[in-house]
């Protein structure tokens, strides 16, 4: 079972976290339910690696919102770590452990819907952020960018539902990929979720791969010991694509250039 957290000053989180906590029985400071359970927490969300010190569940699934200065706006899900130094919760050079097939469940579903959010774009992020030591699979569902978009209760239950609905079904089963290249908004990554095989773990970008040395590396695959696969976004590993590649030879994964 899941447990959904939602950090009660984050408004789109909190919005979200209401909506799903009205079916659900309060116990203690937890609310309980058939398929998840929920907790609102009184500290950001980023910085909640003491969660499975007292909770015990297969994975976290955040309600965030998602804050961009280009402004556009956005559906976003992602997975935790950080390449370099921690600026936004977690550990330095800390990657959290991935929770990819809810990742592809949820992006797919929200695509399914579009209709409902003609304005957004639907895209995964990069990794980034924490947090990162929790030892259970976690993952990040956010509603951008504005205040506008986060308080809007009508756009936040429609998530939620959403949510709901993913998390109350079998989740599928895929092959594992990891990712390295790209931008903070992968869109070659993006459409392997949407219209392709794999769920994918760790996404790497273009931009953190001056950080990528050996250790951190090692980091990354251990993370993500369920990938047998790497895909390479080709045309954006920019001046470190031969040092990925080498990292790569090292491991038994298959690579795919896209």
């Amino acid at each position: 079972m899941e447990l959904l957290v939602a950090y009660e000053n984050d408004p789109a989180g909190h919005n979200m976290a209401k909506f799903l906590s009205k079916e659900m029985t309060k116990d203690g400071d937890l609310f309980r339910g058939k398929y998840y359970d929920l907790l609102i927490i009184e500290t950001p969300a980023i910085s909640a690696d003491w969660l499975d010190e007292k909770y015990d569940y297969d994975g976290f699934v955040f309600l965030s919102k998602h804050a961009a200065e280009s402004g556009f706006l956005a559906l976003t899900c992602h997975c935790t770590g950080n390449f370099s130094e921690a600026k936004f919760g977690g550990n330095d050079k800390e990657i959290a452990i991935p929770h990819p097939d809810l990742q592809k469940q949820y992006l797919k579903a929200l695509k399914q819907n579009q209709s409902q959010f003609s304005e957004f774009q639907i895209t995964i992020e990069a990794t980034h952020h924490g947090p990162t030591a929790l030892s259970k699979p976690s993952i990040f569902i956010e509603i951008g960018t504005t205040e506008k978009q986060w308080t809007d209760v009508e756009l936040c239950n429609s998530v939620a539902t959403i949510v709901h609905q993913v998390l109350s079904q079998s989740i599928p089963k895929n092959p594992v990929a990891i990712c390295f290249g790209g931008t903070h908004y992968p869109t070659k990554f993006t459409n392997e979720l949407l219209e392709g095989k794999y769920s994918l773990g760790t996404v790497t970008p273009k931009h953190v791969l001056d950080n990528l040395d050996e250790k951190l590396f090692s980091h990354i695959i251990s993370q993500n010991s369920m990938a047998k696969t790497a895909l390479l976004d080709w045309a954006g590993l920019g001046k470190n694509k031969s040092k990925v590649v080498e990292f790569l030879e090292s491991t038994n994964l298959e690579v795919i250039k896209l």
